[in-house]
């Protein structure tokens, strides 16, 4: 799993960080909840750690605002408060679990493997081209793990799209799919969403996913074999 851990105490992020990756988790550590927020509204996490006494924005604020922002993936916080009224805040704010400090490592490493049970249960299901991912129920779409944002019409156009890849969509079958009547065939309004589909999801890369098939429509480009 790629996880955030939000810690400000180098020594104790460190020594998470390390006990994550001796179960081959990826972890990426901040030191506060407003470059959390930031970058879990940038990057595809499947866990996040929170401490709750940090600076600036407290672990209970960054909790809620997560959860207020539509972040899904389950939520572990770490604390020395350790009062009943303080792990039923964090519940209540929408962390998932709870582990008071100090704690063991494998203590924690058995709460992130559980977590990440229920995740993979929980899941939303999503729709993967490549290194390109797209969760229907949020709206949600990553390209190598980082978060793209679309409007809701871009992103019907990229899921039909994705959901087939390789086959040709003629511009006035994604026309009748996706404006029906709104549009007349003749209608440049596909070609407009393409183009900024391509500006936000294929700019700056070689290996660009949408294709134009000239005289044809338009497709993504299936995945090599490998």
């Amino acid at each position: 799993m790629r996880i955030l851990v939000v810690e400000d105490e180098a020594a104790i992020a460190g020594a998470v960080k390390t006990a994550l990756a001796a179960d081959g988790h990826a972890a990426d550590v901040v030191g506060d909840g407003r470059h959390a927020l930031e970058w879990a509204d940038t990057y595809a996490y499947d866990l996040v750690i929170l401490d709750v006494i940090l600076p600036g924005l407290d672990g209970f604020a960054t909790c809620s605002t997560l959860r207020n922002t539509g972040f899904s993936a389950p939520i572990l916080m770490l604390t020395a408060l350790d009062e009943v009224r303080d792990r039923v805040n964090g519940l209540d704010r929408g962390a998932d679990d709870y582990l008071a400090k100090p704690f063991s490592m494998d203590e924690l490493r058995a709460r992130v493997r559980a977590l990440g049970r229920r995740r993979s249960d929980d899941r939303a299901p999503r729709t993967q081209v490549g290194d390109l991912e797209m969760e229907a129920a949020t709206l949600g779409v990553w390209r190598g793990g980082r978060k793209i944002r679309l409007t809701a019409r871009e992103f019907a156009l990229l899921e039909l799209l994705a959901r087939h890849p390789g086959q040709v969509f003629a511009r006035e079958r994604l026309i009748d799919s996706l404006w029906g009547a709104d549009y007349a065939p003749e209608s440049n309004i596909v070609e407009v969403y393409i183009r900024a589909l391509r500006r936000k999801v294929d700019e700056g890369r070689r290996d660009g996913l949408i294709e134009t098939v000239r005289g044809s429509g338009y497709r993504i480009r299936a995945p090599e074999a490998t």
